[in-house]
This record gives structure tokens, C-alpha cells and sequence, in this order.
């Protein structure tokens, strides 16, 4: 027993450097000015560092992440055609109720995830800017799990500094969308819809996306001028007003449906056979009215509304069924 322990610690520990490499990787190329595959590269090699962190974290848990099939008291484990035994991916690590990602960070790397399914499929141009937010709120999640789950010493802060600029900030206030119209579609298209399915409340989170907002800083007296860039307060008198005055980003109340309106609606369009029975089953086989999938959401703790998200996948099934309902 103690020579297996010895094992699975050893095996646990090399999860976690190995884990902490990639993410310094990633954070290092993003910051290397002479590279410009930056976001393509940082996505995956955090996807990564998530993947081994989330494995180490299992490990040390007494947790299987092997994929298996349950044959009576047997578990007949898959394997790759050389014989390696499948382990979960990181999707699945985060869909596992055994994982201790709070929900906005998994909201956080399920976008990355998404990204990356939207970017190995074919060339992006420069997409830093646009989602450098996300970017340094994935860092900043992973070095604080890293060292929730396995102690101070493996945090990586130390290792990690601000990066200096040659360029200025610009002080023009742009949508952010509308200034990168060299935006590949599909990603545009993407970073949308994966925003409108998040509550307000999900895509403010600092755990979602880590927003700063630069102001030139003055002073008249020495000394005082001395850092490139000042944290204050969230909740503070000045980061209120400067929200107030320099807020570039006004959210849109999501466009929300009652079940007898999605009805309705896909009836409409031609699928008049398609019932409120038809919908309620469809829902239930989707597991549809689960928090995770931001579907919907309950109003007022009584009623359910379903979003715009929702309404496409009954479209997508009623066209994919359309001898059923038309």
C-alpha cells in the first residue's frame, strides 16, 4: 500500500509541474513580442495546463478519470490503439460533480474550449485584443486553484510580470467587435452567442473576463507616478465614477420567451404540428432547463423564460424532423 501511495503521489506531482509549465508557456508566448500565434497558441496550451491540473487534483482524490465501461464488479478501461488508457478531457473533468471549478470559471474555460474548436479548423487573423480580458482571467483562475488544490509553493505568480508596452493605450472609446472588423466570422459569431447565453451576472464576473480600465495617471509631486498601472477598489467612489463616465459596454437584456411563445413562434414557420407536448418532451430529453446550459432562466422564482439560444435548437430539431411537425 505505502509502495502504491508512493505512486500515485509521484504520478501526482509530475500532473502538476507539467501543468504549471504549460500555463507559463502560455503566458510567456502570449507576452513574446516576436510571436504572432499568440492567442491560437495560449488557448491551447492552457487547455492543458487545466487538463493536467484538473487530472492531478482527481489523482489526489482517489478519483478515476480513465474512461471505462462497468462490467459487473469489472472495469474494462479504453484504451488507444497502442494500448494508452484514455483519460478525460477537460470538458469532461468540468462536467464531473467530483470538480471544484466554481461555475464562472468553468464558464470561463468552457469559451476557451469553444475557441478552440472555432480556431483548429482553419487560419484566424489577430484576435489578442478582443479577448485578452478572458485571457488574464483564465491566468488569474488557474493560479488560484493551482494553489487551492495543492499549496502556496506551486502558485505562479512569481514567475509572471506585467508586460511592457511599445504602443500606447488608446484612449478611443470603440466597440470592441465593430474595431476588429478583420474578425474572422465564425469567431465573431461565436464570441456572441457564447455571451448571450450567460446571465449578466455570469459575464460580469472578474472570473469570466478580467476587465481594466487604463487612465493616464498625473500627479504633482515625486514619487507618486512611479507605477504603470494603479489597482483600485471595485466598490470604491473613483472606480464608480470612472465606470460611469467611461462605461463603453451597455448590456442588452436578453430576449426572453414563454414556453407557449417558442410554440408560437416555430408554428409560425411552419411546423404546425409541433405541440407544447412536443416541446416539453424536447426540453426533458435536453436536460434543457439545467443552469449550466444557459437556456433559460426563472423569473421572479416562478416562471421559466427561455432565451434565443433555446429557440434555435427547437428550430434546429424541428428542421432535422420536419416530416413529424410540418
Amino acid at each position: 500500500m505505502a509502495k502504491r501511495n508512493r505512486r500515485v503521489g509521484s504520478i501526482k506531482i509530475e500532473l502538476v509541474n507539467k501543468s504549471r509549465e504549460a500555463a507559463l508557456a502560455a503566458v510567456q508566448i502570449f507576452n513574446n513580442p516576436n510571436i504572432g500565434f499568440k492567442s491560437e497558441s495560449y488557448v491551447v496550451l492552457m487547455i492543458i495546463a487545466w487538463t493536467y491540473l484538473l487530472h492531478a487534483y482527481f489523482k489526489k482524490e482517489n478519483i478515476e478519470y480513465r474512461y471505462y465501461d462497468q462490467n459487473g464488479k469489472r472495469k474494462n478501461f479504453h484504451k488507444t490503439k497502442h494500448g494508452a488508457h484514455k483519460h478525460w478531457e477537460l470538458e469532461r473533468c468540468l462536467n464531473d460533480k467530483s470538480s471544484p471549478i466554481d461555475r464562472d470559471t468553468v464558464n470561463n474555460l468552457r469559451f476557451l474550449i469553444g475557441l478552440r474548436h472555432e480556431i483548429e479548423h482553419q487560419m484566424t487573423t489577430r484576435i489578442d485584443d478582443i479577448l485578452s480580458a478572458r485571457f488574464q482571467a483564465c491566468c488569474l483562475n488557474y493560479n488560484k486553484y493551482i494553489k487551492q488544490c495543492f499549496g502556496e509553493q506551486y502558485g505562479i505568480e512569481k514567475h509572471l510580470s506585467f508586460s511592457l508596452q511599445f504602443s500606447t493605450i488608446s484612449t478611443d472609446q470603440k466597440s470592441l467587435l465593430e474595431e476588429h472588423k478583420d474578425l474572422p466570422a465564425n469567431i465573431q459569431g461565436y464570441i456572441r452567442d457564447f455571451d448571450a447565453a450567460l446571465t449578466d451576472e455570469e459575464f460580469s464576473s472578474s472570473h469570466y473576463a478580467y476587465r481594466i480600465l487604463f487612465v493616464p495617471k498625473t500627479t504633482n509631486r515625486k514619487g507618486q507616478a512611479d507605477r504603470v498601472i494603479e489597482f483600485v477598489r471595485s466598490d470604491s467612489p473613483l472606480a464608480d465614477a470612472v465606470n460611469k463616465e467611461y462605461a463603453v459596454i451597455k448590456e442588452t437584456e436578453k430576449k426572453k420567451y414563454l414556453p407557449k411563445q417558442v410554440v408560437e413562434l416555430i408554428q409560425a414557420e411552419g411546423f404546425k404540428r409541433f405541440s407544447m407536448h412536443d416541446h416539453t418532451q424536447l426540453w426533458k430529453k435536453n436536460d434543457a432547463k439545467n443552469p449550466a446550459l444557459a437556456f433559460g432562466v426563472l423569473v421572479a422564482g416562478k416562471h421559466w423564460h427561455w432565451y434565443e439560444r433555446w429557440v434555435e435548437e427547437v428550430r434546429k430539431h424541428c428542421q432535422a424532423n420536419r416530416g413529424n411537425y410540418v
